[in-house]
């Protein structure tokens, strides 16, 4: 879809439904914005929760995470006709800031350095689910 304005409704090939009421993309003309994503899957689960004994205890993986949110961008920006190559500014919220480190390595294999997208890190009292450490926005431009 790449009319002005356009919403990208759930029918149209969406895998995750959102938690509200919002599109997972909307382009504007060239300009195309991704809403906060996360690394829920189809199955409401969530990528980079590790169960780690017989208690429930949860290990919480930021790397995987980060990894995951990336994917789930690059699908909702292809929807549009566009990729990871067209982003040109990402915000990320990480829950906790010692997750730096694993959410940087993971970025890292999407984006390069020199040529990648402008980014703002920061951190949040809490996501949407007390499982998610990672949450990602873009924008993209990509000439219609």
């Amino acid at each position: 879809m790449s009319n002005n304005n356009n919403e990208i409704p759930a029918s149209a090939g969406t895998k995750v439904t959102p938690r509200g009421a919002y599109p997972h993309v909307k382009q504007v003309g060239d300009f195309i914005f991704v809403s906060g994503t996360s690394s829920r899957r189809p199955d409401n689960t969530i990528a980079g929760v590790d169960i780690i004994d017989e208690m429930g205890t949860k290990r919480l993986n930021a790397e995987v995470q980060t990894r995951e949110v990336l994917k789930n961008i690059e699908s909702n920006l292809v929807k549009v006709g566009a990729s990871l190559k067209d982003v040109v500014d990402v915000t990320s919220f990480l829950v906790n800031m010692n997750d730096f480190a694993g959410y940087n390595k993971a970025y890292a294999e999407f984006f390069d350095k020199e040529t990648g997208p402008t980014r703002t890190t920061v951190a949040v009292h809490q996501l949407p689910h007390p499982d998610l450490v990672v949450e990602i926005k873009v924008m993209a431009y990509k000439k219609v």
